[in-house]
């Protein structure tokens, strides 16, 4: 009988890079906080909604991440747009308005 000890093997079925990666969840979740609390126009939320989107299909791990990110984004990129509709009105009615000289 032999007892000699062979080295492990290594695993052919390593979890891979995308599986175990929140890259992108962690990105979301950065830009979403920095378009809300630091005022970032409508180009970082929008960004940050997409590598949410991504990263909830992609990064299981990531998925909290991913949500408190796409809330976020969504949460900036709306208030950008009513700030953006909201001085266009304002705007319109300061023009038109007879009040303010014409």
């Amino acid at each position: 009988m032999s007892t000699t000890a062979s080295a492990p093997t290594p695993s052919t079925t390593a979890p891979s890079v995308a599986a175990t990666s929140t890259a992108k969840g962690t990105a979301s979740l950065v830009l979403g906080i920095c378009s809300v609390f630091a005022g970032w126009t409508f180009f970082a939320p929008a960004i940050g909604l997409i590598l949410g989107i991504v990263s909830l299909r992609g990064e299981p791990r990531a998925r909290t991440q991913a949500g408190w990110g796409i809330a976020l984004n969504a949460i900036a990129m709306s208030i950008w747009i009513i700030v953006t509709i909201l001085a266009l009105t304002f705007g319109w009615i300061a023009a038109t308005s007879s009040m303010f000289g014409q």
